[in-house]
């Protein structure tokens, strides 16, 4: 019996028989939905409960099968996909442990498990009155909450409920050698050592498999107010997020940015999309202020607005549901717009806040004079410092060739700038296969061992989710 037969064979017995998919049937598992990265493994499992993780995971370690953790597939940096040999993977998908294990109102927390949909969870929380504020909405009913917080995702409420991590308070995850380890508290403080559960977040299944977590939860907000603002740059933009600060609070729960280009897209591609605007503008940031309070916020926005001084070009504010969400599809559907453009050479860089314009200005300047005719997709959560940064030419034909030729010498360019005004080459989307290799350039050499350390002290034989991240 070949290693294949075996293992399917044991895992069957564990899983059941519609619990594994092999050949045809699993190929769609075996590639990114951005369509970059592909490979190939042995099967893929679904197990139903951490009992059966578990034991598939023991499984693989007595035949010596590597190990690549799944959720709901939508990594953008190929984390989630196995190598392109995959004649010794298996593919772990974690999409039947779905269930929502307990809602605490009163503690603010739920007990959820890895499967679950980012959708199901605004769902739930939204049924106790609770906000639980991961802002992915453009997947949201894609994407799974083991694979977000495995990447310790961000989106666009960062500024003011952090990011994956900092909704996290425990977590249950299937070591390396099958053990589970139960961390599933709900306390604020546990002051008692090493604060294990941020070892695995981030990580990207290479430290063990993330099966269920206790979450965060907020109050919901009872007022809401939206701008859409014209500004003549970056530069008015990163000093305006600073005046609403001053002038409003932590009520600010989104402050992003969106260049030309990405509205271009938008508008090609996408249905139902318009100018918010009578003029056009090269740059507009969509902000939202939200509160527990009903008091309406809307006029409060429009004094902070007016009260700003020079670099505004226009405003408007609602209040309006309607409007609002007519605004936000601008910034949620950039990713879609530029894909149906084709491929093109994303960057997530996380630059401090007050470094944000200088960023966009010298690496622009350096990629067109190094690459005429190129075009710059820049965008982002300008309120925490991570702007999106695609790097394409115009002209389509050119671009696949230009992609194949020129994508280390545009990373290089891009990279360095980040790397001098301090900031890093991941923000928010990991490092997966994608920037395996180009972290090592500025991570210092410390921190590299430190991880390689860590990498096999939890995985001594290197099974879990090997090639990715380091």
């Amino acid at each position: 019996m070949t290693l294949a037969n075996k293992l399917i064979e044991a895992i069957a017995a564990v899983t059941g028989g519609d619990g594994i998919l092999t050949g045809e049937s699993a190929a769609s598992h075996f590639k990114d939905w951005r369509g970059r990265f592909s490979g190939n493994a042995l099967a893929v499992a679904f197990p139903s409960d951490v009992q059966q993780v578990s034991a598939v995971v023991k499984i693989c370690v007595a035949h010596g099968v590597a190990i690549v953790p799944q959720g709901g597939n939508t990594s953008l940096c190929g984390a989630s996909v196995p190598l392109a040999d995959g004649s010794k993977q298996l593919v772990i998908n974690l999409s039947r442990m779905n269930h929502i294990r307990k809602v605490d109102a009163v503690n603010y927390t739920m007990t959820v498990e890895a499967g679950c949909k980012l959708a199901s969870l605004y769902e739930a929380a939204e049924q106790s009155d609770r906000l639980f504020p991961l802002g992915l909405t453009a997947i949201a009913p894609h994407c799974e909450i083991g694979g977000n917080l495995s990447t310790n995702a961000g989106g666009i409420g960062v500024l003011r409920y952090g990011s994956a991590r900092d909704l996290v308070l425990g977590l249950e995850v299937v070591l390396p050698d099958g053990q589970i380890w139960n961390g599933l508290r709900s306390l604020r403080k546990d002051n008692t050592g090493y604060d294990l559960k941020h070892l695995f977040m981030g990580a990207e299944g290479t430290l063990g498999i993330i099966t269920a977590a206790v979450l965060k939860l907020y109050p919901r907000p009872r007022s809401v107010a939206t701008a859409c603002i014209a500004v003549r740059d970056p530069a008015v933009a990163v000093a305006l997020l600073s005046h609403l600060r001053a002038t409003c609070g932590d009520k600010i729960s989104g402050f992003e940015i969106i260049s030309r280009s990405c509205l271009d897209l938008v508008f090609k591609h996408i249905s139902d999309t318009h100018e918010p605007f009578d003029s056009k503008h090269e740059w507009i940031v969509i902000t939202k202020l939200a509160d527990v309070l009903a008091t309406p916020l809307d006029v409060p926005l429009g004094e902070s607005l007016k009260s700003f001084g020079d670099g505004i070009i226009e405003f408007d504010i609602t209040s309006e549901e309607t409007k609002s969400e007519r605004w936000w599809r601008l910034r949620k559907n950039i990713a879609e717009a530029q894909k149906a453009e084709g491929i093109s050479i994303k960057h997530d860089v996380s630059i401090p806040i007050s470094s944000v314009p200088q960023f966009i200005a010298q690496a622009s300047t350096a990629l067109r004079a190094a690459y005429p005719g190129v075009r710059i997709v820049a965008f982002g959560h300008i309120g925490d410092g991570n702007i999106h940064y695609n790097i394409s030419m115009l002209d389509a034909a050119k671009n696949a060739d230009f992609i194949e030729q020129q994508e280390h010498g545009v990373n290089h360019i891009v990279y360095e700038v980040v790397a001098k005004l301090d900031g890093s080459i991941s923000a928010e989307h990991g490092l997966g296969q994608l920037k395996r290799e180009e972290i090592t350039h500025y991570k210092s050499a410390i921190e590299l061992q430190l991880m390689r350390d860590i990498k096999r002290t939890l995985d001594p034989h290197g099974l879990m989710n090997p090639g990715k991240v380091i």
